[in-house]
């Protein structure tokens, strides 16, 4: 169960955590989950390229360790890159000082001040140990100072629903949009026959109305 358009109660319960950007800018925050993996990273890769648009990658450090050439094609592309756990763990079901150890397995890898919980899944208690760890400097940040910034969405697009219709996907993409939105795609094979579909249509879409994609 998922809905389309976050919820004005997840985001009263997680005030802390960012959900969307400012709504006063043609400005759009495109996200993209579980990746690095061949094909399906590529071909987002590219389709970006063709939009001139920049994203941020929520990376799985498992497929970064497998597929670190992929990882290091979209940095070198100008797109930014999250943490998103090195197992895709879901933190309700996870106890904290495992969650944390593989947050850090992770980081090891990416070392960025953005996280996305898996699943969007985390416990208020994770969310204090993570935190306290960036502020601390136990974990690599590229910036120095960094503050960590635990990104959540506005929009999740549905593309990891294998009942959702490529067109259902892509409707479901630019019907709740707006400016300053942080809308997700999966760059995962379970994604991709409605993510080959949505993404080029949305980007073209957004494109012709004079917005702009941008890293968070």
């Amino acid at each position: 169960m998922y809905l389309v358009k976050s919820p004005f109660l997840l985001k009263w319960y997680y005030p802390s955590l960012t959900w969307n950007k400012t709504r006063k800018e043609k400005v759009i925050y495109l996200t993209f989950d579980d990746g690095p993996i061949p094909d399906v990273t590529p071909f987002v890769l590219k389709t970006l390229k063709d939009f001139n648009a920049k994203a941020t990658f929520f990376c799985i450090g498992d497929n970064i360790r497998k597929h670190p050439d992929i990882f290091k094609q979209l940095k070198e592309e100008g797109h930014q890159v999250g943490n998103h756990t090195f197992n895709h763990l879901k933190g309700w079901k996870t106890e904290d000082k495992t969650y944390l150890e593989n947050f850090k397995m992770c980081q090891e890898l990416t070392q960025t001040n953005l996280f996305r919980p898996p699943y969007g899944r985390i416990k208020k208690s994770q969310i204090k140990l993570i935190q306290l760890a960036i502020s601390n400097s136990q974990f690599p940040v590229q910036t120095a100072n960094a503050k960590l910034q635990i990104v959540m969405w506005d929009v999740i697009t549905g593309d990891f629903d294998l009942n959702l219709s490529p067109e259902e996907c892509y409707r479901n993409a630019i019907r709740h949009t707006t400016n300053g939105s942080i809308v997700v795609f999966h760059d995962s094979l379970k994604a991709f026959d409605r993510l080959e579909y949505a993404l080029p249509r949305f980007l073209q879409y957004f494109t012709d109305k004079g917005f702009s994609f941008l890293t968070l």
